[in-house]
């Protein structure tokens, strides 16, 4: 069983930068396609980007391509979010998710993923 830990949240100014990390234990990694998803206050959660295991093409939301990116270290079972030119509209509780043989239409929806963290706090003050 995979269980998930983000880290790297915190508070930034407009135009700032964090790096979010996933970090997988209790399990093989193997195969497992990881997303990022966000729950802004007071709104639904969205997806934000996922990577599949391959390391193949990066998947992201509109509102984020360009900015975002986000990458993996299969042998460390990490997941990262590397966040650039953040916005105040980026302010959200970000999740990471992951589970194993989603196909590319299933991965931008968050109820395809078996396995979530707890979520980390990203603040950007305007």
């Amino acid at each position: 069983q995979v269980q998930l830990i983000e880290s790297g949240g915190g508070t930034v100014q407009a135009g700032g930068s964090l790096r979010l990390s996933c970090a997988a234990s209790g399990g093989s990694f193997s195969g497992y396609t990881v997303g990022w998803f966000r729950q802004p206050p007071g709104k639904e959660r969205e997806f934000v980007s996922a990577l599949k295991w391959g390391n193949s093409n990066p998947y992201y939301a509109d509102s984020v391509k360009g900015r975002f990116t986000i990458s993996r270290d299969n042998a460390k079972k990490t997941v990262y979010l590397q966040m650039n030119g953040l916005k105040p509209e980026d302010t959200a509780l970000y999740y990471c998710a992951a589970d194993r043989g989603l196909i590319t239409s299933s991965l931008r929806i968050g109820e395809h993923y078996d396995h979530w963290g707890q979520g980390t706090q990203v603040t950007v003050a305007s």
